[in-house]
């Protein structure tokens, strides 16, 4: 008897094309963060506002791996003590699920620097320094899908 062996992918829809578009963000809580002992009380914080988890993993960034993630600052003056930040310690890659996912969580988040961010965001609670900010969070859908791309494949997420 012939049988030939079912093989089961994934249904290609264009959720799962761009599975981020409008609905998903990324974010990594950075090594300060980590370090603190603050990784569960910032993703208390997350799933309290409303956001679904859909892909997580710690993980330990090479300063190669952290100069990729943030070759769009290449440029900048800071790229370099970035790349070394992001490469010190541990951080935690997550893609997060809810609609209007990047505005809400950039509003979760709170301003870059923490002086000025609003009292009870991530960053206000959390973060040392302008550097040390406790969190990433994408600014547009596009890099949103761009970035969890680099930490998650499409196996490694809840669809």
């Amino acid at each position: 008897m012939n049988q030939k062996a079912l093989i089961l992918q994934p249904k290609q829809t264009n959720e799962t094309l761009n599975p981020m578009a409008g609905t998903r963000t990324f974010t990594m809580i950075k090594p300060d963060a980590f370090e603190a002992g603050n990784a569960g009380a910032i993703l208390k914080m997350i799933e309290a506002a409303g956001f679904k988890i859909v892909a997580l993993k710690a993980t330990r960034l090479s300063p190669a791996l952290a100069g990729k993630f943030y070759e769009v600052h290449s440029e900048r003056p800071f790229y370099k003590d970035l790349c070394n930040y992001m490469s010190s310690g541990a951080i935690i890659a997550a893609i997060l699920e809810k609609e209007n996912a990047v505005e809400d969580f950039r509003t979760l988040i709170g301003a870059t620097n923490p002086a000025n961010a609003a009292e009870g965001t991530i960053r206000k609670i959390f973060a040392k320094s302008i550097e040390a900010n406790a969190v990433h969070g994408s600014d547009s859908d596009e890099n949103a899908a761009i970035e969890g791309s680099f930490f998650f494949n499409q196996y490694e997420r809840v669809l």
